[in-house]
């Protein structure tokens, strides 16, 4: 045969593969399976971020494919771990997309590590959904494949800096992590700050993954702030707590979301009490809100006692998630996964709301302050 007529039965039988469902053109879907990719900490300093969110996620999707799955597609999650380190994170993001084929990214943990991904996906014009992270950069200027479930760093720092100021504490200053993220959470308390004519006390930093605080205690003593906002991972603002406290401090200590609040609260231990926490997801323990039912009894259902802010954050951006792949349809592909989540409008999770447009893909603006009582809960 002919190399010209090798060439056309090729063809026409790959056509017929294709009409008869046997292929699938749409990297990460096949007619029963969709797989996401997840680059987060599961090692070193930062782990229990990373476990805890692929926790809440895996048990929402867990309890769909229980179900039929969506449109008859199983949704799995291919997670890999970078250890909280950029470079790690890009990697994993490479091979996520070349070598395993996901269809889209998902529950990334971390703005460092969030934005080092960020330049690979863009190109491949993969999604990227869902990630535990409040940093600006992921949300201005609008980037078509990213899609925030959560608040801002913006909107944690503003709620903060306003309880602060509107209690009479202007004597505030910044223990941030030497990166992107606490940049990113520096400049979000600046701002609120200039709002209020008001500017920093003093600032210190950590750098990723250490514990090592002896310099900005010092740095931070010798400025005796009232208050000291943290933009770092649990175990180094433990440890600045802890050695702050040493030093005779009586300051007040705030933390953002991504601190990591039921890890901070079991490191700080008998010293927890008084310390505070903007959420951008309800308490998981309480029972008004629907959306926190249904995460507490698939939680219980997997075998779960322990509840947490971060496992329900990965929950809910596991339903929007599913939710998106609802609407794209059975004829899936990553422009219709997009078009779906933009024309998704203000949608109701159970007591907790979150919205996209063509024009704005941060889903929530929702923040509440929590404080850590005497026996280790938290409280409104």
């Amino acid at each position: 045969m002919r190399l010209a007529d090798r060439l056309r039965t090729f063809i026409a039988g790959t056509a017929l593969c294709l009409a008869a469902g046997y292929t699938h053109a749409i990297d990460g879907v096949t007619d029963d399976r969709v797989l996401l990719g997840q680059s987060a900490a599961f090692s070193g300093p930062a782990q229990a971020l990373g476990k805890e969110m692929l926790q809440g996620a895996k048990v929402y999707f867990d309890g769909v494919n229980a179900h039929g799955g969506v449109h008859g597609r199983r949704i799995e999650i291919a997670s890999l771990d970078d250890g909280y380190e950029p470079d790690r994170a890009a990697a994993n993001t490479r091979e996520l997309i070349d070598q395993r084929k996901v269809f889209a990214l998902f529950g990334y943990v971390g703005t460092p590590t969030s934005l080092a991904a960020m330049p690979i996906f863009t190109a491949a014009k993969v999604p990227f959904v869902g990630a535990f992270t409040g940093a600006e950069a992921l949300r201005n200027p609008l980037n078509p494949q990213i899609f925030n479930v959560r608040a801002s760093y913006f909107d944690e720092t503003e709620r903060i800096v306003e309880h602060l100021v509107t209690t009479g504490v202007t004597r505030i200053a910044v223990f941030h992590q030497n990166d992107s993220y606490g940049k990113a959470g520096l400049t979000g308390v600046e701002r609120a700050l200039k709002k209020r004519g008001l500017t920093p006390l003093a600032t210190a930093t950590v750098e990723r993954n250490s514990v090592d605080v002896a310099a900005a205690v010092a740095t931070l003593s010798a400025a005796m702030p009232d208050a000291v906002v943290q933009i770092s991972a649990y175990a180094s603002c433990a440890a600045l707590i802890k050695e702050m406290r040493k030093a005779g401090s009586i300051a007040m200590f705030y933390n953002v979301s991504f601190v990591g609040s039921s890890a901070l609260a079991q490191a700080l231990g008998n010293e927890a009490r008084g310390v505070v926490i903007s959420q951008v997801v309800p308490l998981p323990w309480s029972g008004i809100d629907p959306i926190v039912r249904e995460y507490q009894g698939q939680m219980q259902s997997a075998g779960f006692t322990e509840f947490s802010f971060t496992s329900l954050e990965g929950f809910i951006a596991a339903k929007v998630m599913a939710e998106g792949l609802q609407r794209a349809g059975r004829n899936l592909s990553r422009a219709r996964l997009i078009e779906a989540f933009e024309s998704m409008g203000r949608l109701d999770l159970g007591g907790f709301h979150v919205g996209f447009s063509p024009e704005d893909h941060n889903g929530s603006e929702f923040v509440d302050l929590t404080i850590i009582s005497r026996d280790g809960r938290f409280i409104h």
